[in-house]
């Protein structure tokens, strides 16, 4: 196979939540594979600083995915710019963190879960999503063509372990919330949907469901996380770019409403 199926040199593509962990990384995939960026999320300074590395035509943009107006800015921003929409990466979520931890696990118990981290997760994970895919997903509909990908997660496919938070003397220090697995569980389904409703329309509608990405974790969750991993370690941030790449360009031109998974071999457990 050429190499140049590998290329997006010309597409246009927008990520979403582009300052996170894996969003930088996702913008950096695309734009060493040739496409012209758009990194979104809520710090303009910082997407526009970002984009300034990318190639020509690539530029940043504050952007609030729970909020119509705001995605509905920037895809008219895309069209008056660069004239069309080729991939969009809705990487953009809320992944509970507690501040203070002394107070994580209790805070982080199920029966003591507010309402407000809850809705907050559905605002972002969900109807950030769905916002996003339907207003610029109907411009790719429009042009007859387009990659969105939907950025899942292992636990969108199975249940938390929560015995990954026991330290080294057996004492839950966490909970992993219900937000984040129910949600992510939902973009999977909202995957499957689109697929269905837009193959037609020439759009590839796939998710990438990472594992976990080591990032500072506690050395106890680190270890119990890359024990019960076929592979025997958490991800690196770079270890999702070739996925996402493949899933953005020609070369998963018959693949949709796919869920391609790259955990390590965690989910096979």
């Amino acid at each position: 196979m050429s190499t140049e199926k590998f290329s997006l040199k010309g597409k246009v593509a927008v990520v979403t939540g582009a300052l996170g962990l894996l969003g930088r990384q996702h913008c950096d995939a695309l734009a060493e594979a040739g496409a012209i960026v758009v990194p979104t999320d809520m710090h303009r300074l910082a997407c526009e600083h970002m984009a300034k590395d990318f190639p020509e035509g690539s530029f940043g943009y504050k952007l609030d995915v729970t909020s119509p107006e705001s995605v509905v800015k920037l895809r008219n921003k895309i069209i008056s710019r660069l004239g069309r929409i080729d991939i969009l990466v809705n990487n953009a979520a809320v992944n509970d963190m507690f501040e203070d931890p002394k107070a994580a696990l209790e805070d982080s118990k199920f029966e003591n879960y507010t309402l407000e981290n809850w809705q907050r997760s559905i605002d972002v994970n969900l109807t950030g999503v769905f916002l996003c895919a339907q207003t610029l997903g109907k411009t790719m509909a429009e042009q007859g063509s387009g990659s969105i990908i939907n950025i899942a997660s292992t636990y969108g496919i199975t249940a938390p372990d929560q015995s990954l938070y026991l330290n080294d003397e057996g004492e839950q220090v966490f909970y992993k919330p219900p937000a984040y697995s129910v949600t992510k569980g939902g973009v999977l389904m909202f995957t499957r949907y689109l697929a269905a409703y837009w193959g037609n329309k020439g759009v590839r509608v796939n998710a990438l469901s990472p594992g976990g990405v080591q990032n500072g974790q506690d050395d106890f969750f680190v270890e119990s996380y890359s024990k019960r991993t076929p592979l025997r370690r958490m991800a690196k941030p770079a270890d999702y770019r070739g996925a996402l790449v493949f899933l953005a360009g020609d070369t998963s031109s018959y693949m949709t409403g796919a869920n391609l998974v790259v955990d390590g071999g965690w989910t096979i457990w």
